[in-house]
């Protein structure tokens, strides 16, 4: 989602009339520095001869660094150099073991790794390239390559909308030219770009299948310290489906994916619309959060009328399914407490995760949850007792809790 939302951004700023080609080279560059989990990013220009520094995102000691080494002729001792000699991407997974690399440049910005992809005209002509850098050694993504590939793509798109632009201008501006020429110019300016969008949509539509990225929400402040591992009072929700594993046994795998489509579909609009961070999901599974990393007034509300919305909004799909002989139900658990939360997993494929009792609360009221109930802990109850009418569920015995739990099934807003 991220990823198409910077696609779509920039494309929006390429096809404005009055777009400034920097402006561009701007976002695309910090967006790939944010999307690759770089440190920095860097966009170069290659005028047939030299590299230029067009846009970066660094640090002001690593532009100084940059700034001292460009312009520069391509070579194989930079990443930019082999991307555009090769016409290829370029990685370089650890300067420390590459011998033809500059080390002094590496040692002064900082950093490990690098990744090249080249900006080329649609003869093959190279007109620049796109680098990310990593303090970290080792190999990027396929979904970081492909996701600079077009990028690059755009850039290109940017300077010849610069260009056409500009030969439209200087043309309108000669006495003699006629007006069929200048309509015949426009037409060619937007036909192009429609057609490169038209590709480049495309594209966004296959990398909706690729493996999440970082979640927008994180990275959307510009800070890596909302990355790192804090503690945090949150609200945290957890739904599946009742009767999913019996109907996954017995149909289709096409029937499955096709219900799980569905599914997705219908509560992902929800959790957006309420600000929720998506924690996890794992076939029906889904847990959201509330308060990390965007802080949310009243967490608890939030987090409850979210919950009644998805019961309205599956109540419906789960009639849907009924009609087609399917004989699923929901369930749902709602938390509220401290957890610590940040990023877990490795290299290349990275999760936010929230690990707590809160957490496990919330999981074992799910299971508990006869179908349609949305459970609560009274630590929710506090919270919205006077916006919202609950019912008395008893006191549950929950699994790694050490005392009865008194809990609560929610009935309507008041």
């Amino acid at each position: 989602m991220e990823q198409q939302t910077a696609t779509s951004d920039i494309l929006r700023a390429i096809t404005s009339p009055s777009s400034d080609p920097q402006l561009v080279f701007d976002a695309i560059v910090s967006n790939a520095k944010r999307l690759c989990g770089a440190r920095f990013g860097a966009l170069y220009r290659f005028d047939g001869e030299r590299l230029h520094l067009t846009a970066h995102d660094v640090t002001p000691e690593v532009l100084k660094v940059l700034q001292r080494a460009f312009p520069m002729r391509p070579s194989r001792s930079q990443a930019s150099g082999r991307a555009i000699l090769s016409r290829d991407v370029a990685e370089i997974r650890d300067v420390h073991e590459d011998p033809e690399y500059l080390h002094d440049m590496a040692r002064a910005g900082d950093w490990r790794s690098l990744l090249a992809v080249p900006m080329l005209h649609a003869d093959g002509t190279p007109m620049g390239t796109i680098v990310v850098h990593r303090s970290e050694p080792g190999p990027f993504t396929a979904s970081h390559i492909e996701m600079l590939k077009t990028f690059a793509a755009q850039a290109v798109i940017a300077i010849e909308n610069a260009r056409l632009l500009k030969e439209l201008r200087e043309r309108t501006e000669q006495l003699e030219v006629r007006s069929q020429e200048i309509a015949k110019l426009n037409q060619q300016l937007e036909q192009r770009v429609a057609d490169q969008v038209g590709e480049i949509e495309r594209m966004g539509r296959l990398r909706r299948f690729l493996p999440p990225q970082v979640a927008d929400l994180i990275v959307a402040s510009g800070s890596e310290r909302q990355l790192e591992s804090h503690r945090r009072e949150i609200t945290a929700l957890f739904c599946d489906l009742r009767g999913f594993t019996g109907f996954s046994e017995s149909s289709d795998p096409e029937d499955v994916m096709t219900l799980l489509r569905q599914y997705h579909e219908v509560i992902g609009k929800i959790i957006v619309n309420y600000s929720g961070t998506l924690e996890r999901y794992a076939g029906d599974g889904v847990m959201v959060v509330f308060n990390d990393p965007l802080p949310v007034d009243n967490s608890a509300l939030q987090g409850v009328r979210m919950a009644l919305d998805m019961r309205t909004e599956l109540m419906v799909l789960i009639e849907r399914w009924r009609r087609l002989g399917h004989q699923l139900g929901f369930g749902m658990g709602i938390s509220h407490g401290y957890a610590t939360l940040g990023t877990i997993g490795f290299e290349g494929r990275f999760d936010y995760a929230a690990i707590g009792t809160v957490a496990n609360v919330a999981s074992r009221l799910c299971d508990e949850a006869k179908p349609g109930q949305i459970l609560i802990s009274p630590r929710v109850l506090m919270a919205i007792e006077d916006t919202i009418s609950v019912e008395p569920a008893g006191d549950f015995a929950l699994k790694g809790i050490g005392r009865p739990l008194a809990v609560y099934n929610v009935i309507a807003a008041k």
